[in-house]
């Protein structure tokens, strides 16, 4: 067997007001240490990281993601508390890009074209692609030298047939103004899709998959043969499922009957993305944890929001088992996937009728580790996977590396 070339993967995600990164080393899959930079451009600017068992927290002057990136480096190298000895041990840069467009369906090494082609899309990710850039722009100042790599969100999902993410509007919006469903959280469907075959020792060419990526976001991917052909995700994030704060579907008409009552345009965007869902539906929080403990002591709005939570989810679950045919394996995953245990019961009940039986005592025994939690004799296994979309771009970029 051949040989494999060991490098040194730093992985970073950019978003409006904060930097995540991780040091990978491949192909080990080891991840060495992580870091988040919380709050930048504002007063309380924090740096959270962690290595060997160690955790290390700064506050610092903060200004921008430029300062943001040097303390990164300063503190990878730290004599006490580092990562790495070296900068120059970093062999390549993979960066998480959350909008490619129609473009790219799958990872590239970023070039002049695919630094244009993230621009273009700005408008369709105002919030999420200029960070982006400004990570990627960032990078290539500290390591010129480097290959640095763009991992994209909705590139798993440019397998989506046209009958999958064309909406019901004149086709004319899509071919001038690029109106179609993209869906989201694609680094997460394809990384917990890839680790069920493994787990169930299948083959993605006769294996379908319904992946349950349930979090403050949240999106269901159905899978067929290892490719998306499906996702509730749609234009933008908010479309879909119920979320944290998010509606989720809701009529469109609504929005035109709460603008002839007075609710201006930004009100209305504040209230379907920051204020709806869990938090919206429940008036106390978005957090499920929160949640559970207000429906066990009786709470009604509790108990509502989190049946109306459960039944969204088998929604999409039953019509995705309808258009996939055969299921095979459903998987849940992400911060409420893997350790909503009560949740993930909510969402498996009544689901039989499709060949979904969960194990409940197995339910709970797994918690948020990896494991089977369906019946043995369930048409379809039932697995929780923990997601890891900072692996997952580490593999993407390691591969363009060797």
């Amino acid at each position: 067997m051949p040989i494999l070339r060991t490098a040194t993967i730093l992985v970073i995600n950019c978003g409006s007001s904060s930097l995540k990164y991780e040091i990978i080393k491949m192909p080990e899959q080891q991840s060495l240490g992580k870091g988040l930079v919380e709050r930048i451009g504002t007063e309380g600017s924090i740096i959270t990281q962690k290595t060997k068992g160690m955790k290390h927290c700064e506050n610092f002057d903060c200004p921008d993601h430029k300062e943001a990136m040097k303390k990164m480096c300063e503190l990878l190298i730290n004599e006490e508390f580092g990562i790495i000895s070296d900068l120059s041990l970093i062999n390549a840069v993979g960066h998480r890009v959350v909008h490619g467009g129609e473009k790219y369906s799958e990872s590239v090494i970023i070039d002049k074209d695919v630094i244009k082609a993230i621009e273009e899309n700005v408008e369709l990710a105002p919030l999420h692609n200029p960070a982006n850039l400004i990570g990627i722009n960032e990078a290539k100042e500290i390591f010129p030298m480097l290959r640095q790599v763009a991992v994209f969100d909705t590139s798993f999902h440019q397998t989506l047939p046209p009958s999958a993410y064309l909406y019901g509007l004149p086709i004319e919006l899509y071919e001038k103004h690029r109106i179609r469903r993209y869906g989201f959280h694609g680094t997460s469907h394809r990384y917990v899709s890839n680790k069920a075959l493994d787990m169930m020792r299948r083959f993605k060419e006769n294996t379908n998959v319904i992946s349950c990526h349930l979090g403050n976001g949240a999106s269901i991917t159905a899978i067929e043969h290892g490719k998306s052909i499906d996702t509730s995700m749609g234009f933008t994030p908010l479309e879909g499922l119920m979320m944290g704060t998010r509606s989720g579907d809701i009529d469109p008409a609504i929005i035109f009957y709460l603008s002839e009552r007075g609710f201006s345009n930004d009100e209305i965007n504040h209230m379907l993305n920051k204020k709806s869902g869990l938090l919206g539906l429940s008036g106390i929080s978005n957090d499920l944890r929160d949640l559970e403990e207000k429906a066990a002591n009786g709470n009604e709005k509790a108990k509502q929001a989190l049946d109306v939570y459960a039944y969204k989810i088998r929604k999409y679950i039953g019509s995705y088992a309808a258009n996939l045919v055969k299921v095979d394996i459903l998987v849940f995953t992400g911060g409420i996937g893997e350790n909503g245990i009560k949740m993930r019961e909510r969402i498996c009940h009544r689901l039989e009728s499709i060949g979904i039986f969960m194990d409940y005592d197995k339910n709970s025994e797994v918690g948020a580790n990896p494991g089977i939690i369906s019946q043995p004799y369930s048409p379809v296994a039932i697995l929780v996977i923990p997601t890891n979309e900072e692996l997952q771009i580490a593999l993407d970029t390691y591969d363009l590396y060797v």
